[in-house]
């Protein structure tokens, strides 16, 4: 009894000493997901959704072609804004570079294959070869992402970033044989506003949040609103998808360059009035802002089979409770696709560990 006594008496010192010792020691701050940027990338995969909802209502109704237009003028600018804002980080590392394959890389291929497969069976292709080097639908954003974020060390090093972006985009819209190679005109022409998210600090995002600006931003959106409704049958709204020459859009070669700074310009006010309307606490929606990627790649799916099996094709569908209709279950459908267990779901092709394929780093 008394070895026994005295055999637990230094255990418990010990342990004593090791409590001792943990609590002296600081404990490593865990990085907690900002509510904000969460709120606002999942307000903006919404509106993704909503818009290719209303695609196919467009022909039959100026009012949703408006809020169409709308929209496309700041949704995708936004998603490409915030993740230019966190990227800054992004330095080629060994850890970053694995991130980037991981998170980019492997979903693209792997989503570029079944939209090609899926295209085939819904027999809108059938013939279309699977190509990773020609962005089929969503998977645009993921090579743009890519090449993007792989750049980002170089735009962190030259003097005048933004306007070297512009002229790069400028260029594009007079280049009509860039091809659909990887998408180049597309990621060119929206790469000013990846490189605008790199130069922002968070100070510029609380100073988008504060009270004047938010209310300001009614009559701006407002305004913004009845310009669209008005340019409906005056401005060809493509300019806002980024994607062609002007050459492609039947317009003289200047309109490029010009449409490029006219286009930004909107978009970014556009962008501010979205991030002031964005709540900055935790809503029931924020914990959805981690998994707007999955929701991103997967909606597509839905989209499509909406106008393959003629959803839309009955009469009181291409009326306002039609357009009303299609907008809550775009919603809904994104909402669910953003939910933790159809993200955990797929997270083995949207965020695979693939810890077998790197090397193991030094300690």
């Amino acid at each position: 009894m008394s070895d026994t006594v005295a055999t637990a008496r230094p255990a418990a010192e010990g342990a004593r000493a090791t409590r001792t010792k943990e609590q002296d020691t600081p404990a490593r701050p865990v990085r907690q997901r900002d509510a904000f940027f969460d709120n606002a990338k999942y307000l903006a995969i919404v509106l993704v959704a909503v818009g290719h909802a209303w695609e196919p209502l467009r022909p039959g109704s100026r009012a949703v072609t408006a809020l169409y237009m709308l929209v496309y003028a700041f949704h995708m600018p936004a998603f490409i804004i915030i993740s230019g804002y966190f990227s800054r980080t992004f330095d080629g590392s060994p850890g970053k570079l694995k991130r980037l394959v991981t998170g980019v890389v492997v979903p693209y291929v792997v989503f570029e294959t079944a939209y090609t497969l899926f295209t085939r069976w819904t027999s809108q292709d059938p013939d279309r070869p699977i190509s990773l080097l020609d962005p089929l639908y969503l998977t645009w954003f993921l090579a743009a992402l890519f090449i993007w974020r792989l750049t980002t060390p170089l735009w962190r090093q030259v003097r005048w970033p933004l306007p070297l972006a512009f002229v790069i985009a400028m260029l594009a819209t007079l280049s009509p044989s860039l091809g659909n190679d990887l998408d180049l005109q597309r990621t060119l022409q929206f790469l000013p506003y990846f490189v605008f998210g790199l130069l922002l600090r968070p100070e510029h995002f609380r100073l988008v949040r504060r009270r004047k600006v938010r209310i300001l931003a009614v009559p701006v959106a407002v305004c913004a609103l009845a310009v669209a409704y008005w340019a409906v049958p005056r401005m060809n709204y493509a300019w806002f998808f980024h994607a062609d020459s002007a050459r492609a859009l039947a317009a003289p070669f200047w309109y490029g360059p010009l449409m490029t700074l006219a286009a930004f310009g909107c978009s970014v006010v556009l962008v501010v009035c979205f991030l002031a309307w964005v709540p900055g606490r935790r809503m029931w929606f924020t914990a959805l802002g981690a998994g707007t990627l999955c929701g991103y790649l997967l909606h597509g799916f839905v989209a499509q089979a909406a106008k393959h099996w003629g959803w839309y094709e009955p009469a009181w569908v291409q009326g306002p409770v039609g357009a009303l209709t299609a907008t809550l279950v775009a919603a809904a459908v994104m909402t669910a696709l953003c939910t933790p267990s159809v993200r955990r779901l797929f997270r083995c092709v949207t965020e695979p560990g693939m810890e077998g394929a790197f090397r193991k780093r030094k300690k």
